[in-house]
C-alpha cells in the first residue's frame, strides 16, 4: 500500500513471484469512470471508491485460501479495512518516501493515468497504518531488491 509512485507494482510483483502466488495489480480493478476522473485530474471520493474497494475485497477472499499479493493504495484506515473484510490475515506492506521522489517518479512514469498534480490529494488524504493493522513501513528511497528482502523477512517473522 501508498500512495502513487510509491512502486506497490513494483515490490507486489516481485513479492508475488518470490512467494509463488498471484499478483493482482489493484489499479486494473477501476472502473472506467474512475480511471477517467483520475486522468482529467480530478482525485476520487470515498463514495468513487467504495466499489472498486469491495470488487478487490473480494479478490482478496477468493484467493485467501492459498493467497495472493494485492498492490492498493488503501490510503485510509476504512478503506483498509473494507479490504479485511475480504482476508482476515491480510498483512500490510507500506511503502513511504518523501514527496519530492514519489514526485519524480510519477513524472517520469509514461502510459500511466494517475498525473503527478494528485499526488498532493493522495498525501493529504494518507493515514499510515496504526500499530494494529499488522502493517511494516520500508523506504521507497532503498532498491527494489533490498526492499523485498526486507518485506519477506517480516513476513517470514509473522508466520
Amino acid at each position: 500500500m501508498g500512495v502513487s509512485g510509491s512502486g506497490k507494482s513494483t515490490l507486489g510483483a516481485m513479492l508475488a513471484d518470490a512467494l509463488s502466488v498471484p499478483f493482482l495489480e489493484g489499479d486494473s480493478f477501476h472502473p472506467p469512470e474512475n480511471v477517467a476522473r483520475m486522468a482529467a485530474g480530478v482525485a476520487l471520493t470515498d463514495a468513487d471508491r467504495e466499489g472498486w474497494l469491495r470488487t478487490l475485497a473480494e479478490q482478496l477472499k477468493q484467493h485467501e485460501a492459498l493467497g495472493v499479493v494485492l498492490s492498493c493504495s488503501a490510503l485510509k484506515r476504512r478503506y483498509r479495512d473494507t479490504l479485511r473484510s475480504g482476508a482476515s490475515n491480510m498483512a500490510l506492506i507500506y511503502l513511504s518516501g518523501p514527496p519530492e521522489v514519489l514526485g519524480r517518479r510519477m513524472a517520469g512514469r509514461s502510459g500511466h493515468y494517475m498525473p503527478p498534480s494528485l499526488l498532493a490529494s493522495q498525501l493529504a488524504t494518507l493515514e499510515p497504518p496504526q500499530g494494529d493493522e499488522d502493517a511494516i513501513t520500508l523506504d521507497i528511497q532503498r532498491d527494489p531488491p533490498v526492499l523485498l528482502g526486507d518485506a519477506l523477512a517480516w513476513l517470514g517473522l509473522r508466520a
